[in-house]
């Protein structure tokens, strides 16, 4: 087993989180395509295989518990953290990964079809102009934006079931304080991901929608 493989299957193992042997391989090619494209592509600041095991592919592994419902969203999707590597452990569910950035969806696009996942859609687009039917049941982002405009850029994309996951490092009590007056947090997670020392938080939201606008 390489390196690579041993650190997956040990943070996985630290995360509780079951990995079979076809999603491992899975998760391990994509760090290949992410490394290899990243010359090129400018995907991701972190240049090495090693940490993007931990800081990509463990960091979104942590909010695998939370992600409930077979419909999901990843804005700002980039090099496809989380959305990418979430539709690897859910075949069941359906993933869109939208990006207004051209590149970061050409490699999204060909990940897909190198890891062979008939589960994901990719989009060009930017989130305000993207409209999809029926509502998405969660709709996840890490470093896309301020939690305000996260909440706000989206909320056409909701019904009363959206569950909103915002992937953060310190716990962001400024970004809360001007949160819109039609959101709650519904939970606080703070994350323990193998190998990451920067602190770790995940946020739930939901949307308070009035019974006659639902």
């Amino acid at each position: 087993m390489s390196d690579h493989a041993t650190q997956l299957a040990e943070g996985a193992r630290q995360l509780d989180i079951a990995l079979s042997n076809d999603q491992a391989q899975q998760l391990l090619g994509y760090l290949a395509l992410l490394n290899k494209w990243n010359k090129a592509y400018n995907l991701t600041a972190v240049r090495d295989p090693a940490e993007m095991v931990s800081r990509h592919l463990l960091d979104s592994l942590s909010i695998l518990p939370f992600v409930e419902g077979d419909r999901w969203l990843d804005v700002g999707s980039g090099g496809g953290m989380p959305g990418l590597i979430l539709a690897i452990m859910r075949p069941d569910a359906h993933f869109t990964l939208l990006d207004s950035n051209g590149k970061k969806t050409r490699f999204l696009t060909q990940a897909k079809v190198e890891l062979k996942l008939a589960n994901v859609a990719v989009v060009n687009n930017r989130v305000e102009a993207f409209s999809a039917e029926p509502a998405f049941h969660g709709i996840v982002s890490r470093a896309f934006s301020s939690m305000a405009d996260f909440a706000n850029l989206t909320r056409h994309l909701s019904d009363r079931q959206t569950r909103w996951l915002a992937m953060k490092g310190l716990y962001p009590d400024e970004e809360l304080n001007v949160l819109p007056d039609d959101f709650e947090v519904l939970r606080s997670e703070q994350l323990a991901v193998p190998g990451c020392q920067g602190s770790r938080h995940l946020l739930i939201l939901r949307r308070l929608i009035q019974p006659e606008l639902a």
